[in-house]
């Protein structure tokens, strides 16, 4: 048997003794399984030998876990993933139990084994193989926070109050896998995010929709507003919003011409009733910036007929940044956009901001990542991304701790994170963590 074919084994050998990390629900949006998450995950890292485990949760929020792991070489590699997941919901939608781990045609579903806690098991897994077959090639450390899917709000503080336990050579993302081609993604960085609600009040109660003769109307001042925001073509018409977009390095403008985009396969995975908003997809996901309505609410929402004229009227936002764009300046040139056309009487309300980074493709981690996936998937099935089009606070682990990022993982573009029926494939999870034990074993070699 070759040292492959062992290592994948191993992997889904002992894949079903985490299924109890999978069956706690840690909503932490809901305050759900929080506690319980984070004791089973101390229990189990100190059961793997970790020579130092502990909770941070001195700066408020869900606690953060750390782990640290000696290895046989000088080189540490710092792991980040969230131990936190979505709401189930729908629950009608599931086929199984969404807290119950089940396998079906090679696929195991339940909510959170995509994003994120596959990808933290496989490496507990690949940790676990290497502490029983001559120890850890690199130091491994990990920190693993709970806040993840409600924006990360206190990582950046916990983060520079632990700068000195968080020292690494490298830093790798919570996630990764496979694109709609099948390709395996090697992803330099992730963008930012803005969030944030406007609200209007035109009254102190809804009125009835007959005195729309003289009094306005809180959803068409809304409308109003938003129709300001975006030309027809979907051009953000906030001044200064493209302003401190940072050009691609010549690098990463290679690694875009490369890249491919399947658009029919998007279109049928998603079900997309309307034609793409742009020509150039790829472009836009690596280096464009978006301004994305949420969700609309106003008036009366219910069945049949209620004629009034709403009071009230709420749309939520996100913004989708790039380097070097900062959620705060973004912010303050909403406010001053909405102030001079007319619309001071909107209120709009901060929820989350994330910078955006991204890691240079000529970092030497970069190439080292780029090489063994070459040697694990094929030249020709793997694929270089400059940037993810989603998320995370990232910044702090690129700005902070001066480390190079990168997302790899195990996952594949029909996961469905966040949505029913969230899953895995059984072949990723071999193949992803084949790739980890290859890559913390090159990194080993490293002086």
């Amino acid at each position: 048997m070759t040292k492959e074919q062992e290592v994948k084994d191993y992997m889904i050998k002992h894949l079903p003794d985490y299924y109890v990390y999978l069956r706690i629900p840690g909503i932490s949006a809901q305050g759900k399984g929080i506690d319980e998450t984070v004791k089973w995950l101390t229990d189990k890292f100190t059961e793997l030998g970790a020579i130092e485990v502990k909770q941070w949760h001195e700066l408020g929020g869900n606690p953060v876990l750390y782990a640290e792991f000696a290895g046989n070489s000088e080189q540490t590699v710092l792991f980040y993933n969230h131990y936190d997941v979505q709401p189930p919901d729908p629950l009608d939608e599931w086929e199984s139990d969404p807290f119950e781990p089940t396998e079906r045609n090679g696929k195991i579903y339940a909510r959170g084994v995509a994003d994120d806690k596959g990808e933290l098991i496989s490496r507990m897994i690949v940790l676990q193989y290497f502490a029983e077959h001559g120890g850890l090639p690199v130091n491994m450390k990990f920190i693993i926070e709970g806040q993840e899917e409600v924006g990360s709000p206190t990582i950046q503080d916990y983060v520079h109050a632990h700068r000195a336990e968080l020292t690494a050579d490298a830093c790798i993302w919570e996630g990764g896998g496979k694109d709609e081609d099948e390709k395996f993604e090697i992803t330099a960085g992730l963008k930012g995010c803005l969030s944030f609600d406007m609200e209007v009040e035109t009254a102190k109660k809804d009125l009835h929709s007959s005195l729309a003769s003289y009094a306005d109307n809180a959803a068409w001042r809304l409308v109003q507003a938003l129709n300001s925001l975006k030309d027809e073509t979907g051009h953000v018409l906030v001044d200064g919003y493209y302003d401190d977009i940072k050009p691609l390095e010549l690098a990463a403008k290679k690694a875009l011409e490369e890249m491919e985009f399947n658009g029919d396969e998007v279109k049928k995975q998603f079900g997309l009733k309307r034609p793409f908003v742009t020509d150039d997809p790829v472009g836009e996901l690596i280096n464009g910036t978006t301004m994305t309505i949420n969700g609309i609410s106003a008036g009366y929402e219910g069945a049949g007929v209620k004629t009034v004229i709403p009071r009230r009227a709420l749309a939520k936002f996100d913004c989708r940044l790039v380097p070097d764009q900062k959620p705060a300046k973004i912010f303050e040139l909403v406010r001053k956009h909405l102030d001079t056309h007319g619309f001071s009487d909107i209120k709009i309300n901060l929820q989350v901001a994330e910078d955006p980074s991204r890691t240079s493709l000529e970092d030497e981690f970069i190439k080292l990542n780029i090489a063994v996936a070459k040697e694990v998937y094929g030249e020709s099935s793997t694929t270089v991304i400059p940037n993810s089009a989603g998320t995370g606070p990232g910044a702090q682990f690129v700005e902070e701790l001066n480390l190079p990022l990168v997302s790899v993982g195990i996952g594949y573009s029909g996961n469905g994170p966040h949505g029913p029926n969230e899953h895995i494939r059984n072949e990723d999870f071999r193949d992803g963590s084949w790739f980890m034990y290859r890559l913390l074993e090159e990194c080993g070699k490293k002086k």
